[in-house]
Parts: C-alpha cells; structure tokens; sequence
C-alpha cells in the first residue's frame, strides 16, 4: 500500500514489529498488507452541549482491525493523544493479542480526542453516549465489542450499553465488556489486567529463581491496570519501591504502602500531593534498581535512550507497546539480564476476561469469581509456556515468539477462509 490515512509514531511502530516478524516468518511480500492494515476505520464527530451552554464538537474513532475469526474486540481510549494512527496501531496489537491467547476475536480500538479530566460528570455522560450512537451502524455484539481503556471506566461501558440498548429497544448486556456486575459485567473484570500482570510476573520469578518475598518492584501507571498489578504483587510479598501516575512519581527505597496510595488516589483522582516525602523525578523512576519493572501507563515510555540504563531483572508491560523498536534491540542484547513479559502476552488478562463476560452475557449464565481466576490464570499459563518454548526453539526474544504465534494465527485463519469475494 503507498500513501495511507495510518500514520504518526505509534503507528509507525506497529508496521515496524510487524515487518520484522513477517520476514522472520518469511510471509510472501503480497501476503503483508492484508495481515497488517485494518479491514476498516470510521472517523465520527461527537458533538455535545457543554455546560455553560455552548456547543463543542470532539473528533472520536474505531479502527476494526480484522474479522476473520469472530468479531473484533478493543478498548475505548478518552486522552488527548488520540488519533487514527495511534488508535489503528492499538488494534493491531489487540489482534495479536487475541490469537495468542486463543480467543475468536480481531483486534479492534477506539477513542476520542479529549482530555476526561477536563469534563464534567454529565459532560462526561453525554460525550460517551454520542459516541455510542455515532457508532451504532459500525458495532455490535457479533461484529465489535468495546471495552474500557484508558480514560474510560465502568460507568461509561454502562452508559455505552445503554445507549445501544434504547436503540434496539431491548436491553443488550453482550455489546460492551467491562461493565459495573450490577449490569451485566462479570466479576473479575476490573482487576482482570493487574492480576493477569502479577500472575505471570510470578511466573517469570519461578523461571529464574526469585523468592517474590525478596523481590522489589517499579510501577509506572497507577490507573486500573498499575494500582491492581502493585497491589497484587505487593500481596504475593513483592515489595514496591516506587509508583507513579501523569501528575507524580514516588520512590522509597524502605517500600510504598499501596493500599493507602490506591485509597488517596480513590478519592483525590491523581496521585499529586499524596506525600511531599519520596518525590523523584517520572522518568528517573523506570531506571531505578528493582526486580520487577512494570510500565502500566502509555506507549513508547522504554526507549533507544534509557533501555541501556534500566536496572530491572523482569521487565512487564502492563501497557500496551510502551518499548520502541529501538529498545527493542538493546533488550535483545540484554536477554540474559532483562527477562521481558511483551505486552500482547503481560496484559492480556484484561481481554480474556473480557472474552469471558461477552461469553457469560450471550449465555445469560455468570460464573463465580474463582472460576473466573482459575480460567483466567490457565490460558494465561498455556500462553506463557508458549512464548517461552517458542524463543528457546527459534531463538528469537520473547516478544518475537509472542507475536509470531499471534500473526501465526490470523494467517492461517485468513489462509484457510481464502479472499472473499
């Protein structure tokens, strides 16, 4: 393909990984363009009432990026960062994501250009609704499914659920995952990612020996997915030195309290202001001495810049692609110092429990939280002993292993169904 809408860092980044894993997988040049660009991108206008009376119009997207083994699946992302480029880039890894863990979906990801922290609770409402509406002739619960993401949360699924619902004139549980339980979620859900992360980081720590009782750790983030992850770790007997979210960064070498810092955050939005004791600097925090790093906030944070300098013996992204390729290549050279969980491995806690509650939706039978974990945690294990089998059998680092069973998938899938029409 020449000239595309695709574009910007993020973007870039996906086609790169994605090119590096076609030639390792030697898929023809001609395969290429179908297994990497979306099947479909719709760019909406969301225009709203704001409070004071005005009318203001927000530039919201959804990339689907393929939807050869079921329906596409992906989160729904509030920031001020968002574009076309940055949202398609998040599908594709969404695809990967889903095939390795075994689920019949493609990847798909959404958003809207807006800072949530500048919105009103009933600005808030009303943006999430008009999206929703906007995209009702694109999704539905066999052909898209939303999800939270960053900037997003419970509430809006259920605002997302109800919006689609008073237009089919019946109530549809199934079209959006990450739902408050009262309404359809499953139990889980929250915390499916940041236990999904400890859970394997327990596993990485098995690998190589490390009592997590004596183990430490980093948590960049301290959204859903970092304020979960640091607390499980912490309850496994991993100490936590240092947290941080967009407004502040802590480090301490004696350990965090994280129940406390997740109750400031609960109540004040942010982490700012919770101690003048233990500032750092929020880039100095990722090339701190720990065991564990966990990135758990936005994309491209390791670089070709500070991979050299990190001081970590497990390095899980939380996030989604927050290593560039650049540091890409330095991690290879490290292999034996840093063992990497990739992100379409780490965090894929949160779709597959997702996958779980689109399951318990359709059947209008819920499970028990601890068959949720358990089921969980086993196709978490199937797919963590694959990616490690998978890098010793090819000799490739574990993020290659981990996206080339994952692009493995989808085409064979798109192989085997043959090109329509």
């Amino acid at each position: 393909m020449g000239h595309s809408i695709y574009s910007g860092p993020v973007f870039e980044m996906a086609r790169q990984q994605f090119k590096t894993i076609a030639d390792h997988l030697g898929i023809p040049e001609l395969d290429r363009d179908r297994l990497l660009y979306p099947k479909r991108a719709i760019a909406v206008s969301c225009p709203i009432h704001r409070d004071d009376g005005r009318t203001e119009v927000f530039q919201g997207y959804r990339v689907q990026h393929h939807l050869t083994l079921g329906p596409t699946k992906g989160g729904t992302r509030f920031a001020p960062s968002v574009d076309v480029g940055e949202v398609a880039a998040l599908a594709v890894w969404m695809s990967w994501k889903c095939a390795l863990a075994g689920l019949p979906y493609g990847g798909a990801k959404g958003g809207i250009t807006v800072d949530p922290y500048t919105l009103s609770q009933r600005e808030l409402e009303a943006l999430s609704r008009r999206y929703m509406q906007e995209m009702i002739p694109f999704v539905g619960p066999h052909t898209d499914v939303m999800a939270p993401d960053m900037g997003t949360n419970e509430q809006v699924m259920a605002w997302f659920m109800d919006t689609y619902s008073m237009y089919q004139g019946q109530t549809v549980n199934e079209i959006v995952t990450g739902k408050p339980v009262s309404a359809g979620g499953t139990l889980g859900r929250r915390e499916a990612t940041g236990r999904g992360v400890a859970y394997l980081v327990g596993r990485a720590l098995d690998h190589l020996g490390i009592k997590a009782g004596s183990a430490t750790a980093v948590v960049q983030g301290f959204g859903n997915v970092g304020a979960v992850a640091a607390l499980a770790l912490a309850e496994r007997g991993v100490k936590i030195l240092g947290v941080s979210d967009h407004t502040a960064a802590y480090y301490d070498p004696a350990g965090l309290n994280i129940a406390e810092l997740q109750r400031y955050a609960a109540r004040h939005g942010h982490l700012a202001g919770f101690s003048a004791h233990g500032l750092i600097e929020a880039a100095d925090l990722l090339v701190q001495r720990c065991d564990i790093l966990v990135p758990a906030a936005i994309e491209q944070v390791i670089t070709g810049d500070n991979a050299s300098r990190l001081k970590c013996r497990i390095l899980a992204e939380g996030a989604n692609g927050p290593t560039t390729p650049e540091a890409d290549l330095i991690l290879q050279e490290r292999a034996d110092e840093i063992f990497v969980l990739p992100d379409i491995l780490c965090n894929a806690g949160g779709v597959i429990v997702s996958y779980f509650e689109w399951v318990q939706d359709l059947q209008r039978l819920f499970w028990e939280e601890a068959e949720v974990f358990d089921r969980l945690y086993r196709i978490l294990e199937r797919s963590f002993q694959q990616v490690i089998a998978r890098a010793r059998q090819d000799r490739i680092s574990h993020r290659m292993a981990a996206m080339a069973i994952g692009v493995s998938v989808v085409q064979s899938a798109k192989q085997t169904r043959g090109l329509f029409p």
